[in-house]
């Protein structure tokens, strides 16, 4: 199954990285606060240019709605809520 964005929306994925502490700790995805930083999975239609698949992009902390497919979780918000695209 795939998700298709419509209109000016996109789909995201959430970046989970481990992260470790300075005393060697590792530090799960859970145990932390969750990152901006996400992968973009689809564009719709009426998105600009600059987004597409693949790129790596920070978003609004609030931002979009939550969707699980196939075991996996998705984020789907409107193309205002993409700050800015890491490079």
């Amino acid at each position: 199954m795939r998700l298709v964005p419509l209109g000016d929306r996109l789909v995201i994925k959430q970046v989970v990285a481990e992260e470790t502490t300075k005393s060697g700790i590792v530090l799960p995805g859970q145990a932390k606060e969750k990152p901006q930083e996400a992968k973009i999975v689809a564009v719709g239609k009426d998105v600009s240019d600059e987004l597409k698949e693949g790129d790596t992009v920070i978003y609004s902390k609030y931002a979009g709605n939550t969707v699980k497919l196939d075991e996996e979780e998705y984020i789907i918000v409107k193309e205002e809520d993409i700050l800015a695209v890491v490079k």
